[in-house]
């Protein structure tokens, strides 16, 4: 989020993470291979991808806006293998 200029959308964004590990996921959808998108209604439209483990929420490092969602899901969803076998 540090490159992100748009300082209303970092609050935000920031915010619906604080709020997800709390258990209010929000606005989400699944994309597949166990890894959902977190919708962020502000600016361009933001996501934020993530997955569920042992009953948490564990955010993956890659997110974006609608213009990048189809290669935001691709490396979501592969940094989830990862993720699973550690």
């Amino acid at each position: 989020m540090k490159k992100l200029k748009d300082r209303q959308a970092v609050k935000t964004i920031a915010i619906r993470m604080d709020r997800a590990i709390l258990g209010n996921l929000g606005d989400i959808k699944p994309v597949g291979q166990g890894v959902s998108e977190m919708r962020i209604f502000v600016g361009k439209g933001y996501r934020v991808y993530f997955v569920i483990r042992n009953n948490k929420v564990v955010f993956l490092l890659c997110g974006g806006d609608k213009s990048s969602q189809e290669a935001d899901i691709k490396q979501a969803k592969e940094l989830a293998i990862l993720v699973e076998e550690s």
